[in-house]
């Protein structure tokens, strides 16, 4: 389905109606006005957990603003009168911004008219199978030994879910317009948040705000753009956008965000029909004029670490299946895979055109830096060091490394106008550029 100025204006229309006629199933309207003070106390999570050590044990932490490194005081803007209709339904310090006021546009729901999940339910494997299509896209968050799949085709809906894994926090969010899919920590300086969805967009990306502040947080970069925690970092969590069959084969103990959320909705239809046309503009952006490197809608996967950040755009991946980088100092390798569909093409989200999935992971495994090839003829990764084959999550499925974890490092997919917005100065790999 072509992308059309017409049907932009049906997608507002269908996020307005969706959001405002369905019903959640608990017997009331999906939530509009800010939620009572009672409400905001039972919503609050516990304190943080002891937190699990990851597999492998360290997770490689990135982002625009790296938490590893000490985050300056914010540069405060002057005062200005906040987005039109925010004070009726926040108490947010917007006295507060490290942004003008100016770059926040209408989504079109209201505050929490796109509902976040509060309270995830979890199936496993076996039941999952019976309403997931393999080739469907997830998002997986692992924490410890607990790994979890999150399917779009809630998300798409939902767009924050606020869970615990591994004994840790976490929010796991999606934002449709820019096809990012971001796992955080969600405890600050000891104090547990829980996140909800502001109704407002900046550079087409999703804003959220946090229920204890009210604080606004832009969802592509982690960072608190208006409220108390303005110039604030959340810790970002390694996440990856695969293929249910890459998941419940991967983790066959594993488990699933389940349908039943408390809210009534189509999942499994895809409501952006064709937004992800290569030959279209973004939809409701407004910002930065993105750098003609790549067109706006390309799928790229991006990795910053220390204060470098390099972009692997899809159709480059698919022709080359491995790249082997270093970025801001370390060597760092992309997997790329067929069989991961695109959510946010056809009307379901099942039946999408298979883009494949990109992870990233450390090379060095052991005090070794590996080097990795595609064996085209036979399908496989490879390491020249050791010749063991690797699957796309970095696992080593056979060969003197069989049963090895390469270490996570934390990238982002996005559409290429969505991440230049936030770093346009970003380097973009190509296939002649020469392997480290």
């Amino acid at each position: 389905m072509r992308w059309t100025f017409w049907t932009s204006i049906g997608l507002l229309a269908l996020a307005l109606s969706a959001c405002a006629a369905l019903s959640s199933s608990k017997g009331g309207p999906a939530l509009s006005l800010p939620p009572a003070a009672a409400e905001r106390d039972a919503t609050e999570g516990p304190t943080l957990a002891t937190k699990a050590s990851a597999t492998p044990s360290t997770l490689l932490r990135t982002g625009p603003s790296p938490s590893a490194v000490p985050t300056p005081p914010p540069t405060l803007l002057p005062e200005e009168p906040p987005p039109a209709g925010a004070e009726s339904q926040f108490r947010t310090d917007f006295g507060k911004h490290s942004v003008p006021y100016s770059e926040i546009l209408p989504g079109g729901p209201p505050k929490d008219g796109i509902p976040a999940i509060d309270e995830p339910q979890f199936v496993g494997i076996e039941e999952a199978d019976q309403w997931l299509e393999p080739q469907e896209p997830v998002v997986l968050v692992q924490v410890g030994d607990e790994a979890r799949a999150y399917p779009v085709q809630i998300l798409m809906w939902h767009e924050i879910v606020n869970d615990t894994v591994g004994g840790v926090p976490v929010t796991v969010t999606f934002c449709p317009l820019c096809n990012t899919g971001v796992a955080f920590q969600r405890t600050l300086e000891g104090q547990v948040l829980d996140f909800g969805t502001t109704g407002r967009l900046r550079f087409s990306n999703l804003l959220m705000y946090d229920r204890q502040t009210e604080t606004w947080w832009q969802q592509a970069t982690g960072e608190a753009i208006a409220g108390e925690f303005t110039g604030r970092q959340l810790t970002f969590l390694p996440t990856s956008m695969i293929s249910w069959a890459d998941f419940k084969e991967a983790y066959p103990d594993g488990t699933v965000l389940s349908r039943e959320t408390g809210y009534s909705r189509n999942y499994g239809r895809n409501p952006y029909t064709g937004y992800d046309d290569l030959n279209r503009s973004p939809f409701l952006y407004d910002g930065p004029q993105t750098p003609g490197t790549l067109p706006p809608m390309a799928r790229v996967v991006t990795v910053d670490l220390n204060g470098e950040a390099v972009g692997y755009p899809y159709d480059v991946l698919q022709k080359v299946h491995v790249v082997n980088d270093t970025v801001g100092g370390l060597p760092i390798v992309v997997l790329w895979a067929p069989g991961t569909a695109s959510a946010l093409d056809a009307d379901s989200v099942a039946g999408g055109e298979d883009v494949g999935a990109a992870t990233t992971f450390s090379r060095q495994l052991d005090g070794q830096t590996l080097t990795f090839l595609f064996d085209s003829d036979r399908g496989w990764r490879l390491d020249e060091q050791s010749g063991s084959q690797w699957d796309v999550l970095g696992q080593a499925v056979s060969g003197p490394l069989a049963g090895s974890q390469l270490t996570p490092v934390v990238s982002i997919n996005h559409f290429w106008f969505s991440w230049a917005a936030f770093r346009p100065e970003t380097r973009v790999y190509s296939l002649n550029q020469p392997n480290p």
